[in-house]
Protein backbone atom coordinates (compact mmCIF):
# COMPACT_ATOMS: atom_id res chain seq x y z
CA UNK A 1 0.00 0.00 0.00
CA UNK A 2 2.79 2.43 0.87
CA UNK A 3 4.55 1.85 -2.44
CA UNK A 4 1.35 2.35 -4.45
CA UNK A 5 0.27 5.36 -2.42
CA UNK A 6 3.62 7.08 -2.89
CA UNK A 7 3.58 6.37 -6.63
CA UNK A 8 0.16 8.03 -6.87
CA UNK A 9 1.30 10.89 -4.65
CA UNK A 10 4.18 11.64 -7.03
CA UNK A 11 1.84 11.59 -10.04
CA UNK A 12 -1.41 13.33 -9.07
CA UNK A 13 -4.17 14.17 -11.55
CA UNK A 14 -7.04 16.62 -11.23
CA UNK A 15 -10.76 15.81 -11.29
CA UNK A 16 -11.99 14.24 -14.55
CA UNK A 17 -8.36 14.06 -15.74
CA UNK A 18 -7.32 10.87 -13.91
CA UNK A 19 -6.24 9.08 -17.10
CA UNK A 20 -2.90 7.69 -15.92
CA UNK A 21 -4.23 6.95 -12.44
CA UNK A 22 -7.10 4.96 -13.92
CA UNK A 23 -4.73 3.07 -16.23
CA UNK A 24 -2.46 2.26 -13.28
CA UNK A 25 -5.35 0.99 -11.14
CA UNK A 26 -6.92 -1.00 -13.97
CA UNK A 27 -3.61 -2.71 -14.67
CA UNK A 28 -3.27 -3.89 -11.07
CA UNK A 29 -6.89 -5.08 -10.93
CA UNK A 30 -6.51 -7.09 -14.13
CA UNK A 31 -3.30 -8.71 -12.82
CA UNK A 32 -5.32 -9.75 -9.77
CA UNK A 33 -7.97 -11.34 -11.97
CA UNK A 34 -10.62 -8.76 -11.13
CA UNK A 35 -13.18 -8.12 -13.88
CA UNK A 36 -12.81 -4.44 -14.84
CA UNK A 37 -15.28 -2.09 -16.55
CA UNK A 38 -14.16 1.36 -17.59
CA UNK A 39 -16.60 4.28 -17.34
CA UNK A 40 -16.42 6.22 -20.61
CA UNK A 41 -14.25 9.35 -20.57
CA UNK A 42 -14.71 9.90 -16.84
CA UNK A 43 -11.89 7.46 -15.99
CA UNK A 44 -13.97 5.65 -13.40
CA UNK A 45 -13.52 1.92 -12.89
CA UNK A 46 -15.84 -0.81 -11.66
CA UNK A 47 -14.10 -3.97 -10.48
CA UNK A 48 -16.06 -7.16 -9.86
CA UNK A 49 -14.83 -10.16 -7.92
CA UNK A 50 -17.24 -13.06 -7.54
CA UNK A 51 -16.66 -15.64 -4.88
CA UNK A 52 -17.17 -19.40 -4.94
CA UNK A 53 -19.84 -19.25 -2.23
CA UNK A 54 -23.33 -17.72 -2.35
CA UNK A 55 -23.85 -14.38 -0.66
CA UNK A 56 -24.68 -10.71 -1.01
CA UNK A 57 -23.04 -8.05 -3.17
CA UNK A 58 -21.00 -5.52 -1.21
CA UNK A 59 -19.60 -2.38 -2.87
CA UNK A 60 -16.51 -0.55 -1.61
CA UNK A 61 -15.57 2.87 -2.99
CA UNK A 62 -12.38 4.91 -3.31
CA UNK A 63 -11.87 8.30 -4.98
CA UNK A 64 -8.82 9.01 -7.15
CA UNK A 65 -8.52 12.74 -7.88
CA UNK A 66 -6.06 15.33 -6.59
CA UNK A 67 -6.31 19.09 -6.01
CA UNK A 68 -4.88 22.22 -7.71
CA UNK A 69 -2.45 22.90 -4.84
CA UNK A 70 1.36 23.17 -4.91
CA UNK A 71 2.95 20.44 -2.79
CA UNK A 72 5.25 22.04 -0.19
CA UNK A 73 6.31 18.84 1.58
CA UNK A 74 10.01 18.02 1.71
CA UNK A 75 9.96 14.25 1.16
CA UNK A 76 11.00 11.81 -1.52
CA UNK A 77 7.41 11.12 -2.59
CA UNK A 78 6.36 14.80 -3.01
CA UNK A 79 4.27 15.60 -6.08
CA UNK A 80 6.20 15.83 -9.33
CA UNK A 81 3.40 17.77 -11.02
CA UNK A 82 3.60 21.52 -10.55
CA UNK A 83 0.53 23.00 -8.91
CA UNK A 84 -1.18 19.64 -8.33
CA UNK A 85 -1.06 17.40 -5.27
CA UNK A 86 -2.96 14.78 -3.32
CA UNK A 87 -3.89 17.13 -0.49
CA UNK A 88 -6.88 15.13 0.73
CA UNK A 89 -5.72 11.51 0.96
CA UNK A 90 -7.34 10.09 -2.17
CA UNK A 91 -4.05 8.44 -3.12
CA UNK A 92 -4.33 6.55 0.16
CA UNK A 93 -7.94 5.63 -0.50
CA UNK A 94 -7.04 4.17 -3.88
CA UNK A 95 -4.16 2.18 -2.40
CA UNK A 96 -6.39 0.86 0.38
CA UNK A 97 -9.01 -0.41 -2.04
CA UNK A 98 -6.35 -2.03 -4.23
CA UNK A 99 -5.10 -3.86 -1.12
CA UNK A 100 -8.62 -5.08 -0.34
CA UNK A 101 -8.95 -6.28 -3.94
CA UNK A 102 -5.65 -8.14 -3.60
CA UNK A 103 -6.76 -9.69 -0.30
CA UNK A 104 -9.99 -11.03 -1.78
CA UNK A 105 -8.41 -12.11 -5.07
CA UNK A 106 -6.32 -14.57 -3.04
CA UNK A 107 -9.40 -15.92 -1.25
CA UNK A 108 -11.93 -16.55 -4.01
CA UNK A 109 -12.82 -19.98 -2.64
CA UNK A 110 -13.73 -18.42 0.73
CA UNK A 111 -15.47 -15.37 -0.72
CA UNK A 112 -19.24 -15.19 -0.43
CA UNK A 113 -21.25 -13.34 -3.04
CA UNK A 114 -19.54 -10.47 -4.86
CA UNK A 115 -17.22 -7.68 -3.85
CA UNK A 116 -17.54 -4.67 -6.13
CA UNK A 117 -14.71 -2.14 -6.17
CA UNK A 118 -15.63 1.38 -7.25
CA UNK A 119 -12.67 3.57 -8.20
CA UNK A 120 -14.29 6.95 -8.70
CA UNK A 121 -12.99 10.10 -10.38
CA UNK A 122 -13.69 13.69 -9.42
CA UNK A 123 -14.89 13.73 -5.84
CA UNK A 124 -13.40 17.20 -5.42
CA UNK A 125 -15.26 18.95 -8.24
CA UNK A 126 -19.01 19.33 -8.71
CA UNK A 127 -20.99 17.67 -10.20
CA UNK A 128 -18.63 14.96 -8.94
CA UNK A 129 -17.91 11.51 -10.27
CA UNK A 130 -20.39 9.50 -8.21
CA UNK A 131 -23.38 10.34 -10.41
CA UNK A 132 -21.60 9.07 -13.51
CA UNK A 133 -20.60 5.88 -11.71
CA UNK A 134 -24.22 5.26 -10.70
CA UNK A 135 -25.47 5.98 -14.22
CA UNK A 136 -22.94 3.46 -15.53
CA UNK A 137 -24.44 0.73 -13.36
CA UNK A 138 -22.02 0.71 -10.45
CA UNK A 139 -24.80 -0.04 -7.97
CA UNK A 140 -26.84 -2.51 -10.03
CA UNK A 141 -27.46 -5.56 -7.88
CA UNK A 142 -25.52 -4.10 -4.93
CA UNK A 143 -26.96 -4.70 -1.47
CA UNK A 144 -24.81 -2.33 0.59
CA UNK A 145 -21.97 0.15 0.11
CA UNK A 146 -19.13 1.30 2.35
CA UNK A 147 -16.67 4.14 1.91
CA UNK A 148 -13.93 5.61 4.05
CA UNK A 149 -11.86 8.76 4.30
CA UNK A 150 -8.37 8.89 5.82
CA UNK A 151 -8.87 11.80 8.19
CA UNK A 152 -5.99 13.70 9.81
CA UNK A 153 -8.15 15.56 12.38
CA UNK A 154 -8.59 12.12 13.98
CA UNK A 155 -5.53 10.48 15.55
CA UNK A 156 -4.13 7.22 14.28
CA UNK A 157 -5.91 4.27 15.87
CA UNK A 158 -9.41 5.72 15.76
CA UNK A 159 -12.29 5.50 13.30
CA UNK A 160 -15.54 7.41 13.52
CA UNK A 161 -18.94 7.48 11.89
CA UNK A 162 -22.46 8.67 12.68
CA UNK A 163 -26.00 7.44 12.06
CA UNK A 164 -28.00 9.85 9.94
CA UNK A 165 -26.57 13.10 8.51
CA UNK A 166 -22.80 13.17 9.06
CA UNK A 167 -21.38 15.47 6.37
CA UNK A 168 -23.05 18.61 5.05
CA UNK A 169 -24.63 19.36 1.72
CA UNK A 170 -22.76 21.96 -0.30
CA UNK A 171 -24.05 24.63 -2.68
CA UNK A 172 -21.86 27.26 -4.36
CA UNK A 173 -22.97 30.67 -5.58
CA UNK A 174 -21.46 33.47 -7.67
CA UNK A 175 -22.95 36.97 -7.50
CA UNK A 176 -22.14 39.52 -10.19
CA UNK A 177 -23.01 43.10 -9.22
CA UNK A 178 -23.32 45.70 -11.96
CA UNK A 179 -23.00 49.33 -10.95
CA UNK A 180 -21.81 52.39 -12.86
CA UNK A 181 -18.16 53.30 -12.88
CA UNK A 182 -16.79 56.75 -12.27
CA UNK A 183 -14.12 58.98 -10.78
CA UNK A 184 -13.15 58.28 -7.17
CA UNK A 185 -13.51 61.99 -6.41
CA UNK A 186 -17.07 62.19 -7.77
CA UNK A 187 -18.93 59.25 -6.21
CA UNK A 188 -22.30 60.95 -6.66
CA UNK A 189 -21.95 60.46 -10.41
CA UNK A 190 -21.43 56.68 -10.09
CA UNK A 191 -22.96 53.53 -8.59
CA UNK A 192 -20.26 51.86 -6.53
CA UNK A 193 -20.41 48.10 -7.05
CA UNK A 194 -17.74 47.51 -4.38
CA UNK A 195 -19.76 49.34 -1.72
CA UNK A 196 -22.87 47.37 -2.71
CA UNK A 197 -20.87 44.16 -2.61
CA UNK A 198 -19.38 44.98 0.78
CA UNK A 199 -22.82 45.67 2.21
CA UNK A 200 -24.05 42.42 0.78
CA UNK A 201 -21.21 40.46 2.42
CA UNK A 202 -22.33 41.76 5.81
CA UNK A 203 -26.03 41.19 5.18
CA UNK A 204 -25.46 37.61 4.05
CA UNK A 205 -24.11 36.87 7.52
CA UNK A 206 -27.68 37.25 8.78
CA UNK A 207 -28.92 34.28 6.76
CA UNK A 208 -27.75 31.73 9.33
CA UNK A 209 -28.04 33.92 12.41
CA UNK A 210 -31.57 35.17 11.71
CA UNK A 211 -33.27 32.91 9.14
CA UNK A 212 -32.14 29.39 10.01
CA UNK A 213 -33.43 27.39 12.97
CA UNK A 214 -30.59 27.60 15.52
CA UNK A 215 -30.97 23.87 16.17
CA UNK A 216 -30.10 23.16 12.52
CA UNK A 217 -26.36 23.67 11.84
CA UNK A 218 -25.58 25.73 8.74
CA UNK A 219 -22.83 27.87 7.23
CA UNK A 220 -22.83 30.63 4.63
CA UNK A 221 -19.32 31.75 3.70
CA UNK A 222 -18.21 34.40 1.23
CA UNK A 223 -14.84 33.18 0.02
CA UNK A 224 -13.92 35.93 -2.42
CA UNK A 225 -14.82 39.48 -3.41
CA UNK A 226 -13.33 40.93 -6.56
CA UNK A 227 -13.85 44.42 -7.92
CA UNK A 228 -11.96 47.42 -9.16
CA UNK A 229 -8.53 47.93 -10.65
CA UNK A 230 -7.10 51.17 -9.20
CA UNK A 231 -7.49 53.31 -6.10
CA UNK A 232 -9.16 56.37 -7.65
CA UNK A 233 -11.72 54.69 -9.90
CA UNK A 234 -15.14 53.55 -8.73
CA UNK A 235 -15.63 50.01 -9.99
CA UNK A 236 -18.62 49.32 -12.20
CA UNK A 237 -18.50 45.57 -11.54
CA UNK A 238 -17.92 43.41 -8.49
CA UNK A 239 -18.11 39.63 -8.04
CA UNK A 240 -18.73 37.68 -4.85
CA UNK A 241 -18.41 33.93 -4.53
CA UNK A 242 -19.41 31.76 -1.63
CA UNK A 243 -20.65 28.45 -0.32
CA UNK A 244 -23.65 27.32 1.71
CA UNK A 245 -23.65 24.14 3.81
CA UNK A 246 -26.18 22.39 6.04
CA UNK A 247 -27.61 18.97 6.88
CA UNK A 248 -31.27 18.92 5.81
CA UNK A 249 -33.09 19.89 2.65
CA UNK A 250 -35.56 22.30 4.27
CA UNK A 251 -32.71 24.39 5.69
CA UNK A 252 -30.96 24.19 2.34
CA UNK A 253 -34.01 25.71 0.63
CA UNK A 254 -34.35 28.46 3.26
CA UNK A 255 -30.72 29.48 2.74
CA UNK A 256 -31.09 29.63 -1.02
CA UNK A 257 -34.26 31.73 -0.83
CA UNK A 258 -32.76 34.17 1.66
CA UNK A 259 -29.60 34.62 -0.41
CA UNK A 260 -31.67 35.50 -3.49
CA UNK A 261 -33.85 37.90 -1.51
CA UNK A 262 -30.90 39.70 0.10
CA UNK A 263 -28.98 39.99 -3.15
CA UNK A 264 -31.93 41.62 -4.86
CA UNK A 265 -32.83 43.90 -1.96
CA UNK A 266 -29.33 45.09 -1.03
CA UNK A 267 -28.09 45.73 -4.56
CA UNK A 268 -31.26 47.59 -5.50
CA UNK A 269 -30.92 49.79 -2.43
CA UNK A 270 -27.54 50.93 -3.77
CA UNK A 271 -28.86 51.46 -7.27
CA UNK A 272 -27.04 48.46 -8.67
CA UNK A 273 -28.17 45.26 -10.37
CA UNK A 274 -27.12 41.70 -9.64
CA UNK A 275 -27.07 38.29 -11.28
CA UNK A 276 -26.75 35.06 -9.26
CA UNK A 277 -25.33 31.79 -10.52
CA UNK A 278 -26.36 29.27 -7.86
CA UNK A 279 -25.01 25.72 -8.12
CA UNK A 280 -26.75 22.93 -6.23
CA UNK A 281 -23.89 20.69 -5.18
CA UNK A 282 -23.65 17.48 -3.21
CA UNK A 283 -26.42 16.48 -0.80
CA UNK A 284 -25.69 15.61 2.81
CA UNK A 285 -24.00 12.29 3.59
CA UNK A 286 -26.70 10.36 5.45
CA UNK A 287 -25.55 7.04 6.90
CA UNK A 288 -27.99 4.18 7.35
CA UNK A 289 -28.63 3.58 11.07
CA UNK A 290 -28.27 -0.19 10.81
CA UNK A 291 -25.04 0.12 8.83
CA UNK A 292 -23.62 2.58 11.37
CA UNK A 293 -24.28 0.01 14.09
CA UNK A 294 -22.56 -2.57 11.91
CA UNK A 295 -19.56 -0.22 11.70
CA UNK A 296 -19.30 -0.30 15.48
CA UNK A 297 -19.27 -4.09 15.48
CA UNK A 298 -16.83 -4.28 12.57
CA UNK A 299 -14.43 -1.72 14.06
CA UNK A 300 -14.21 -3.72 17.29
CA UNK A 301 -12.72 -6.61 15.28
CA UNK A 302 -9.85 -4.53 13.82
CA UNK A 303 -6.59 -4.79 15.82
CA UNK A 304 -5.36 -1.44 17.08
CA UNK A 305 -8.51 0.42 16.08
CA UNK A 306 -11.12 2.05 18.28
CA UNK A 307 -14.53 2.89 16.83
CA UNK A 308 -16.16 6.17 17.87
CA UNK A 309 -19.27 8.21 17.18
CA UNK A 310 -18.36 11.12 14.92
CA UNK A 311 -19.52 14.69 15.25
CA UNK A 312 -21.24 16.27 12.27
CA UNK A 313 -18.80 18.10 9.99
CA UNK A 314 -19.32 20.75 7.31
CA UNK A 315 -17.07 19.33 4.55
CA UNK A 316 -19.09 17.62 1.82
CA UNK A 317 -18.70 14.32 -0.03
CA UNK A 318 -20.35 12.99 -3.17
CA UNK A 319 -20.50 9.57 -1.52
CA UNK A 320 -23.87 11.02 -0.52
CA UNK A 321 -25.28 10.06 -3.92
CA UNK A 322 -24.59 6.36 -3.34
CA UNK A 323 -26.33 6.53 0.04
CA UNK A 324 -29.40 8.01 -1.62
CA UNK A 325 -29.68 4.81 -3.66
CA UNK A 326 -28.83 1.98 -1.25
CA UNK A 327 -27.99 1.47 2.44
CA UNK A 328 -24.43 2.09 3.49
CA UNK A 329 -22.00 3.86 5.77
CA UNK A 330 -19.20 6.37 5.31
CA UNK A 331 -16.38 6.19 7.84
CA UNK A 332 -13.55 8.53 8.88
CA UNK A 333 -10.30 6.67 9.66
CA UNK A 334 -7.79 8.51 11.85
CA UNK A 335 -4.61 9.39 9.93
CA UNK A 336 -3.13 12.20 12.02
CA UNK A 337 -0.04 11.83 14.22
CA UNK A 338 1.47 14.78 16.08
CA UNK A 339 4.61 12.83 16.99
CA UNK A 340 5.40 12.40 13.27
CA UNK A 341 4.48 16.00 12.43
CA UNK A 342 1.37 14.90 10.54
CA UNK A 343 -0.71 17.81 11.73
CA UNK A 344 -1.73 19.73 8.64
CA UNK A 345 -5.41 19.87 7.64
CA UNK A 346 -6.89 18.55 4.45
CA UNK A 347 -6.31 20.79 1.39
CA UNK A 348 -3.14 22.24 2.97
CA UNK A 349 0.10 22.43 0.88
CA UNK A 350 1.90 20.30 3.50
CA UNK A 351 -0.87 17.76 3.97
CA UNK A 352 0.23 14.19 4.59
CA UNK A 353 -1.12 11.07 6.27
CA UNK A 354 0.30 8.54 8.69
CA UNK A 355 0.54 5.63 6.28
CA UNK A 356 -0.14 3.16 9.10
CA UNK A 357 -3.76 4.37 8.84
CA UNK A 358 -4.06 2.59 5.49
CA UNK A 359 -3.73 -0.77 7.24
CA UNK A 360 -6.52 0.19 9.63
CA UNK A 361 -8.67 1.35 6.72
CA UNK A 362 -8.13 -1.77 4.62
CA UNK A 363 -8.78 -4.09 7.56
CA UNK A 364 -11.92 -2.12 8.46
CA UNK A 365 -13.29 -2.39 4.91
CA UNK A 366 -12.76 -6.15 4.99
CA UNK A 367 -14.33 -6.34 8.44
CA UNK A 368 -17.38 -4.40 7.28
CA UNK A 369 -17.85 -6.66 4.26
CA UNK A 370 -17.38 -9.83 6.30
CA UNK A 371 -19.65 -8.65 9.12
CA UNK A 372 -22.36 -7.84 6.58
CA UNK A 373 -22.07 -11.30 4.98
CA UNK A 374 -22.03 -13.02 8.38
CA UNK A 375 -25.20 -11.25 9.49
CA UNK A 376 -27.06 -11.99 6.27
Amino acid sequence: MVERRRHLHRHPELSFKEKETSTYVAGILKELGVEVSEIGEGYGLIGRLRGALPGKTVALRADMDALPIQDEKLCEYASQVSGVMHACGHDGHTSVLLAVAEYYSQRRQELRGEIRFLFQPAEETCPGGAVGMIEAGALEGVDVIYGMHLWTPLPLGTAASLAGPMMASVDDFFIDIQGRGGHGGMPHKAVDSVVAGSALVMQLQSVVSRSVDPLHPAVVTIGSIQGGTIQNVIADRCRLSGTARCFDESTRQVIRERIYALVEGVTQSYGAEAHIHYINGYPSVVNDKEEFERFNRAASKVPGLKGETAAQIMPAEDFAYYLQQIPGCFVLVGAGNEEKGIIYPHHHPRFDIDEEAMLHAATLMVSLAETYQDEH
